[in-house]
């Protein structure tokens, strides 16, 4: 049974490092743009494992600023993570507490919806199954950024090549994926406003932190959308 789990977890990966993959490439790339040896970007997936902040903190590296602001700034896009770790808390209660730590270390956005599903197709969420899935993104995830941080190496300056636009274009992608939610609009208007005024008076890269506090501050004083009546 544990080894059908986990070789389950491992099938269910590929799919999933379609879509991880050229963002570990692109890490990379960004990392030893940012004047990062590709030993240390490799060191930076190992130990962090937390793409859309790494991408963040390296952009933040690049520049003169606090570490506080770096550290709070990551803190910021990871902020979901408490929110999925409270979800799949229920289902790492059985797990031993070294298993309990590994687990949380690994859960990623796919983690977390693959393991809701999971639960909700009736089948348990053992450790065999979510170290299974984990594991197979956490080593291509490193592995590819080594490869993205040596060939970005031998790129040079990526503003050259127009990489560097992947940067936004992906941070763009995660925006609009809560379109859907309520009053997304006016949090991202009021977000992205606030962004560029501070970017203006204050200067970068405080704009970044600015607007998400002032988005985080307008979506909580925003009461949600009232269900639809049904027929």
């Amino acid at each position: 049974m544990m080894r059908a789990d986990l070789v389950e977890g491992l099938r269910q990966a590929p799919p999933v490092l379609m879509s991880t993959i050229p963002f570990a490439l692109l890490f990379g790339a960004v990392a030893v743009g940012n004047g990062l040896t590709v030993a240390e970007a490799t060191l930076m997936s190992a130990t962090l494992f937390a793409g859309a902040s790494q991408l963040v903190g390296i952009e933040l590296f690049g520049h003169n600023v606090p570490a506080w602001l770096i550290v709070l700034s990551v803190f910021a896009v990871n902020f979901r993570h408490i929110l999925y770790s409270a979800a799949v808390g229920p289902f790492l209660s059985r797990f031993t507490l070294p298993q309990q730590a590994a687990s949380f270390f690994l859960l990623t956005d796919p983690q977390f919806a693959l393991a809701l599903a999971r639960d909700e197709s009736g089948k348990k969420v053992t450790f065999a199954w979510y170290m299974g899935f984990g594991l197979a993104l956490y080593v291509a995830w490193v592995g590819t950024t080594a490869v993205g941080a040596y060939f970005g190496r031998l790129i040079g300056d990526m503003e050259t090549w127009g990489i560097d636009v992947l940067l936004p274009v992906y941070f763009m992608g995660l925006l609009l994926g809560f379109r859907k939610r309520d009053n997304f609009a006016l949090v991202a208007a009021a977000s992205a406003l606030s962004s560029v005024l501070a970017h203006i008076y204050v200067g970068s890269p405080w704009h970044v932190s600015i607007g998400a506090a002032v988005g985080i501050v307008v979506a909580a004083a925003l009461p949600p959308k009232a269900p639809e009546a049904s027929e």
